[in-house]
């Protein structure tokens, strides 16, 4: 494989505008207005993908639908980190023959990590015949063209050569949500966890130009945006491949310091490169949420040695305690596996004594589940499925625990909250550190922020009401 990260020329994305062109006037020569459905599956980086695709697509004269039935067009963006979503895609992707039967002119495309796995794009070339297209993440830039392709010929395109990846900028996107948005720093990932299929279906780190980056964030606040995220597969090492002497806590500050009205957040960090300085800048900037998503995955430092992880239980509980003594109000989440190959009992309780210890305001919680092609998939698993599911039901029991007393030391506290929504007959918001807070009030407040005094709460959410002022 090439590893060198492939910088796309502007010239050849202004190529794939011109042929967002070529389709449209396809579709208007047949005086047909199309519909596009693109629907999404893992995590936050698939998401900020599909906005990109939307983009291309509403370039490209296509309405967006909420529906598969009647779309001219359904695109899948799908996920391989676990095997429940991918057997939800094949299982999704096989009920689409029924609507591509009741509308022949509608074409399938599969898109994202899962494509990424030649065993994947086998099969579905293979067993899924009315699927008309599949393009791994390092092809997204080129889909118009793949598409176009598609609706001239009538023959079916696979791409999915194995890259290092790319970097493409200037592609449109559509945002589907009005006040958070997604801006990717860096795609990729050179850690190789032992679990992890990333590292082979997305490529390496590479690093986008804070320039860019800087713009896109301008550009969203401009567009009355109030909260950005900055997205990585490991944003901690945003910068390393560029040699311009910027990390990503640098990055973080100049974002932090734009005039705005805006909260500024950001998703995933690994420990291992998570800094010091980064605790610093979050502590610093009102306009950094304080809520780090820091994954341990495991409390014990022979599984952490397994899975390739490069740092101790102690190491992560030091970062722990230096961001706790900036911010006391510091709100943490993280990821934890239960049941990695060969995990015993008693380090399956370095685990719990680790969640005890830090006291997680909620965690991200799996079963282990081997991915094919990574080094722990091969490893010896002794351990009965019907073991794991009993730790990882102790597991959650400590953590909601836990959450709910996090909940409980809220109420009579008040907090600024983002409103971002309605369900039922109360409003849907999120604080600073990331909880849900639902308060009743009038759609009016929707989108902006406003003071919520916390009343009560559940295990996983806090209900309040508008502070009086």
């Amino acid at each position: 494989m090439e590893r060198k990260t492939t910088v796309i020329a502007p010239e050849k994305i202004a190529e794939q505008m011109a042929v967002c062109g070529e389709i449209r006037e396809y579709w208007m020569e047949q005086g047909i207005k199309p519909l596009a459905f693109v629907d999404t599956y893992g995590c936050q980086q698939n998401e900020a993908d599909s906005e990109r695709i939307r983009g291309m697509l509403q370039e490209a004269g296509y309405a967006m639908t909420d529906r598969e039935e009647g779309a001219d067009i359904i695109v899948l963006n799908t996920c391989a980190i676990r095997e429940h979503a991918e057997q939800r895609v094949f299982g999704n992707v096989g009920a689409l023959t029924h609507t591509k039967r009741r509308h022949p002119r509608q074409k399938i495309f599969l898109c994202g990590c899962m494509m990424g796995q030649p065993a994947v794009s086998d099969r579905i070339k293979h067993s899924y015949p009315h699927v008309d297209g599949v393009f791994s993440t390092h092809h997204l830039w080129e889909f118009p063209s793949l598409l176009l392709r598609v609706l001239k010929s009538g023959k079916r395109v696979f791409a999915v050569a194995d890259e290092a990846g790319s970097i493409a900028e200037d592609i449109p996107v559509l945002r589907t949500n009005k006040l958070k948005a997604w801006v990717s720093v860096m795609y990729g990932c050179n850690n190789f966890c032992s679990y992890c299929i990333v590292p082979y279906v997305r490529g390496r780190e590479r690093s986008r130009l804070p320039e860019d980056i800087i713009r896109e964030c301008k550009e969203v606040i401009a567009a009355g945006y109030k909260e950005i995220t900055l997205l990585g597969q490991n944003v901690n090492s945003y910068g390393k491949d560029l040699g311009l002497g910027i990390d990503f806590a640098d990055l973080m500050a100049e974002v932090a310091q734009l005039e705005g009205d805006f909260r500024l957040r950001f998703m995933t960090s690994h420990p291992k490169d998570a800094s010091k300085k980064l605790f610093d800048t979050i502590a610093k900037y009102p306009k950094i949420c304080k809520q780090f998503h820091l994954p341990f995955q495991s409390g014990n430092d022979r599984v952490l040695h397994v899975m390739n992880r490069r740092y101790t239980a102690a190491q992560y509980l030091e970062l722990v305690d230096y961001g706790r003594s900036l911010m006391p109000e510091l709100v943490l989440t993280s990821d934890v596996i239960v049941g990695f190959p060969g995990e015993t009992e008693e380090e399956f309780e370095d685990t719990l004594k680790l969640i005890d210890r830090v006291g997680y305001d909620a965690l991200f919680t799996f079963i282990f589940s081997p991915r094919g092609g990574t080094p722990a998939a091969k490893m010896e698993d002794p351990t009965p499925k019907a073991e794991k599911n009993r730790r990882f039901d102790r597991l959650v029991e400590l953590q909601n625990r836990i959450s709910e007393e996090k909940h409980r030391s809220y109420i009579g506290k008040t907090f600024t909250v983002l409103v971002d929504g309605r369900d039922g007959e109360k409003l849907t918001s999120r604080t600073d550190g990331g909880r849900l807070v639902r308060f009743p009030g009038e759609d009016s407040l929707i989108g902006q922020f406003v003071d919520v005094t916390v009343t009560d709460c559940t295990t996983w959410s806090l209900v309040g009401e508008l502070a009086r002022k």
